[in-house]
C-alpha cells in the first residue's frame, strides 16, 4: 500500500501549483484543478479502506497496524529520532475517508457559492493546504509528526477564517482562534518534549519500563498534550474563538471547521484515551465534567443567539461535549464500553455530516440577504420548499428526532450513561445528574433549531413586501446553484439511509473503529426503536419545546425582534481572559522594569560602590594604624604619569565635563549580547 503516500503528496502539490501560479490561471481552470486532485485523493482513500478493510483481521481478532512508507526525517541522538511516514489502523483510514469525503464535498460546493469572488485562487489553495494538513495529522505515524501537521492546521484554518481580510471582524476572529489555538498548543508542544525527554521516543506506545521509570511525569506530558487537544476542538473554556470564527468565514470553510478541524481536538484526546488512559477512572472523570459543561454552555449560547452562523457555531461547541461524554464513558465503562464506544464514533460522523449540509445552507441565505441576523433573514425561506428540507432534516437530526443519524448516535450515548448508572454503585448519583444534563442539552438542541426553523420558514419579516423584494433577489430568481444542491441532497440521502436503518448501515461502521477504541462487542444487537429508547427522545423533545414556549417566545423576543440577552461581562473572553491577560502582561512589564533598571544599578553601581566602601574602609584602618605605629600620616607622593591622568589636574572649567558612564555605551550593549549567545549555546550544547 505505498500508493498512499500519493494522499499526502497530492494536496501539497495542488496547493503548491494553485498558490504560487494560480493568479496566472482563470478562476475556472483553478477550481477545476483543485476539485480534480481531490476526487482522485477520494479515491484512493477509498481504495485504501477497502483494500485494509478486506485483508481482515489478525489472529488476536483485530484490524493490525501498517505502516506502509516511513522514513527518519530528522536523528536526534541515540534512539531517539522524529519520523515522517504512514500509518493506518482502522480509526485513522475512517478517517482518511471522512476528511477527503468532506473536502471533496466543500470543492465541489465551493465551484458556485465563491463564483466571482476575489482571491477565489487563494481560497483554494488554503483548501488543498488544509486538506494535505489533516491527512498528515491522522496518519502520522508518531507524536512529534502529528504535532507538525496540528500546527499545520492551525494556519490553514487562520487563514480559511481570515479569508476575508479586508472586513475587520475576519481579521478579528482569525486572530483570536490563532492565539488561542496557539495558548494550547504551547501546552500540547511542552507536552510532547516532556513525553520525548522521560519516553525517549515520540512513538505511541513507548516502552513500558520507560513508563514507569518515568514517574508522574508521563501523565503530566500527557495532561498537557491534552490542553492542546481542548483548544483546537473547542472544548470549555478555550471555546470562544469558534463562535466568532464561524460568522467571519466562508460558509464552506464553516463546514470544514465545524466538520473536520474541530474534530482534531477529539481525535487527539480519543488517542489518549485509548492508549495511556483505557480504561482510567480518574481520566474519564476529568473528561466526563469537561463534557457536560460544554454540552450545556454550548446549547444555552446556541439558544441565546440571534445571528445564524454563530448559532450552528455554538452548536458544535455543544455537540463536541456529547463526544466528549461518550469518551468519558469509554473510559469509565471498562469492559463493557460497546455502547460508548459506538456511540461516540457515529456522533463524530453524524456531526460532520450534518454541519456540512447546515453551514452550506446558511451561505446560500447569505448570499441572498447578505446578512446572519435573524431579524435580517426572518422569513426568507417562505415559499422556498427545497431549502426547507435542505435545513429542516439535518436540524431534526441533530435533534435527535428517530429516523435519523443522528438518533441513532444520541442513543447510544444516553444508554452508555444509563449503563454505568447501574454499575457505578454508590457513585451513580452523579451519572444521573448527567444523564439529566445529557437529556436537558438535547431539549436545548431541540429548542434552538426550532427557534432557527420557524424564524427562517414561518414568521415573517417586518419589512414590507416590496422592500423585501428589492433588498433581496426577485421572486423566480435561482437562489442556488444546482451542482450545490445536488451536494447537500446527496448528504440527506445518506442521513436518511443511516437513520432508517442504523442495524445495516451504521453498526458496521461503528464495528471498524471498535478495535482502535478499545471496544468490546455488544453483547446483543441494539434495538434502536425499542420503546426505552424512543423515551430519551421524547423527553428531550418535550424539554425543547417547553424552552422554545417559554424562553425564547417570552424571553428573547421584545417588540417583535430576537435579542441577546447575554450582558458583556458575562462573556468570558472581555469578562475575565482579556483582563487576566492584561493583568499578566502589565505585571511582566514592572518585573521587567525592575529587572532593567535595579539589575545594571545592582552589578555596575551597587557592587562597585560595595566594594569602594570596603577599599575606603581599608585605606582609614590601615592609616590610623600606620599613625599609631610610626606617628607620621600615610602620605603617597604621586608619580608624573599619575598626575597626567588625573583628570582634574591642574584643570579649572566653569562647567566640568559631564561624564558618560560605559553601562549606557553600544560596546556595553553588544558585550551584553554576545555574552547572552555564548551561554545560550552552552547551554543547548550541555544539556
Amino acid at each position: 500500500m505505498e500508493y498512499t503516500i500519493l494522499i499526502l503528496l497530492l494536496p501539497l502539490a495542488s496547493f503548491l501549483v494553485l498558490g504560487l501560479a494560480g493568479m496566472k490561471m482563470r478562476p475556472a481552470a483553478v477550481g477545476a484543478v483543485g476539485t480534480a486532485v481531490l476526487a482522485v485523493v477520494a479515491l484512493l482513500s477509498y481504495w485504501t479502506a477497502f483494500e485494509y478493510f478486506s485483508a481482515g483481521r489478525d489472529a488476536a481478532g483485530v484490524f493490525p497496524t501498517q505502516i506502509p512508507w516511513n522514513a527518519v526525517w530528522l536523528p536526534i541522538g541515540g534512539a531517539l529520532h522524529i519520523d515522517l511516514g504512514i500509518l493506518l489502523d482502522p480509526i485513522s483510514v475512517m478517517m482518511l475517508v471522512v476528511i477527503s469525503t468532506v473536502s471533496l464535498m466543500v470543492h465541489i460546493y465551493s465551484l458556485g457559492y465563491m463564483k466571482g469572488e476575489r482571491g477565489f485562487q487563494r481560497y483554494y489553495a488554503f483548501l488543498s493546504l488544509f486538506t494535505m494538513s489533516m491527512i498528515g495529522l491522522v496518519v502520522a505515524t508518531n507524536i512529534f509528526q502529528m504535532y507538525l501537521f496540528w500546527e499545520l492546521v492551525g494556519v490553514s484554518s487562520y487563514l480559511l477564517i481570515g479569508f476575508y481580510y479586508t472586513k475587520k471582524e475576519a481579521v478579528a476572529a482569525s486572530k483570536k482562534a490563532f492565539i488561542v489555538t496557539r495558548f494550547a498548543d504551547l501546552g500540547f508542544l511542552i507536552g510532547i518534549l516532556v513525553y520525548g525527554y522521560y519516553a525517549g521516543t515520540f512513538s505511541f506506545t513507548p516502552e513500558t519500563h520507560a513508563l514507569v521509570a518515568a514517574g508522574a511525569m508521563i501523565p503530566l506530558a500527557l495532561g498537557l498534550m491534552f490542553v492542546g487537544g481542548a483548544g483546537k476542538s473547542a472544548m470549555f473554556p478555550l471555546h470562544i474563538w469558534l463562535p466568532t470564527a464561524h460568522p467571519a468565514a466562508p460558509a464552506p470553510a464553516s463546514a470544514v471547521l465545524s466538520g473536520v478541524i474541530t474534530k482534531t481536538g477529539i481525535y487527539g484526546v480519543l488517542v489518549l484515551s485509548t492508549t495511556v488512559f483505557l480504561h482510567d477512572k480518574q481520566w474519564g472523570m476529568l473528561l466526563a465534567v469537561l463534557g457536560a459543561v460544554t454540552m450545556v454552555l454550548g446549547a444555552v449560547l446556541a439558544v441565546l443567539s440571534v445571528d445564524l452562523k454563530r448559532t450552528l457555531a455554538c452548536s458544535s461547541i455543544s455537540q463536541i461535549g456529547f463526544i466528549l461524554v461518550g469518551t468519558a464513558m469509554l473510559c469509565l465503562l471498562g469492559e463493557h464500553n460497546a455502547l460508548a464506544v459506538d456511540g461516540t464514533i457515529l456522533h463524530i460522523l453524524n456531526h460532520s455530516l450534518i454541519k456540512m449540509v447546515l453551514f452550506p445552507a446558511a451561505g446560500i441565505i447569505h448570499l441572498t440577504t447578505h446578512s446572519f441576523d435573524l431579524n435580517d433573514i426572518r422569513g426568507f425561506g417562505r415559499g422556498k420548499p427545497l431549502l426547507a428540507l435542505v435545513m429542516g432534516m439535518p436540524m431534526l437530526s441533530l435533534a435527535g428526532a428517530p429516523g435519523l443519524n443522528g438518533y441513532v448516535s444520541k442513543t447510544l450515548l444516553h444508554e452508555s450513561i444509563v449503563e454505568y448508572i447501574h454499575l457505578a454503585g454508590e457513585g451513580a448519583a452523579l451519572f444521573q445528574v448527567l444523564e439529566a444534563l445529557f437529556l436537558f442539552s438535547g431539549g436545548l438542541t431541540m429548542a434552538y433549531m426550532l427557534k432557527l426553523f420557524i424564524c427562517l420558514f414561518l414568521e415573517r419579516n417586518a419589512l414590507p413586501e416590496e422592500v423585501l423584494a428589492r433588498k433581496w433577489r426577485q421572486e423566480g430568481e435561482h437562489y442556488v446553484a444546482p451542482a450545490s444542491v445536488g451536494v447537500l441532497l446527496a448528504y440527506l440521502l445518506v442521513m436518511l439511509r443511516f437513520g432508517t436503518d442504523p442495524g445495516a448501515a451504521m453498526d458496521p461502521i461503528a464495528a471498524f473503529a471498535r478495535d482502535f477504541l478499545g471496544g468490546t462487542a455488544p453483547a446483543h444487537a441494539v434495538d434502536y426503536f425499542a420503546a426505552v429508547n424512543l423515551e430519551g427522545a421524547a423527553v428531550s423533545a418535550a424539554i425543547g419545546a417547553g424552552v422554545y414556549l417559554l424562553v425564547v417566545r417570552t424571553l428573547l423576543i421584545r417588540r417583535g425582534r430576537y435579542v441577546d440577552p447575554i450582558p458583556p461581562w458575562l462573556d468570558l473572553e472581555r469578562g475575565l481572559y482579556r483582563p487576566a491577560l492584561r493583568f499578566l502582561a502589565q505585571t511582566a512589564i514592572v518585573l521587567a522594569t525592575l529587572v532593567d533598571r535595579l539589575g545594571p544599578r545592582l552589578l555596575f553601581h551597587g557592587i562597585p560602590c560595595l566594594f569602594q566602601r570596603l577599599r575606603l574602609w581599608w585605606t582609614g584602618t590601615r592609616d590610623q594604624l600606620l599613625l599609631l605605629l610610626t606617628g607620621e600620616v600615610y602620605s603617597p607622593r604621586p608619580t608624573v604619569e599619575q598626575a597626567a591622568d588625573d583628570f582634574h589636574f591642574a584643570r579649572y572649567e566653569d562647567e566640568p565635563r559631564r561624564l558618560v558612564g560605559f553601562t549606557h555605551s553600544l560596546a556595553f550593549g553588544l558585550l551584553l549580547t554576545g555574552l547572552g549567545l555564548v551561554f545560550g549555546l552552552l547551554f543547548i550544547l550541555l544539556h
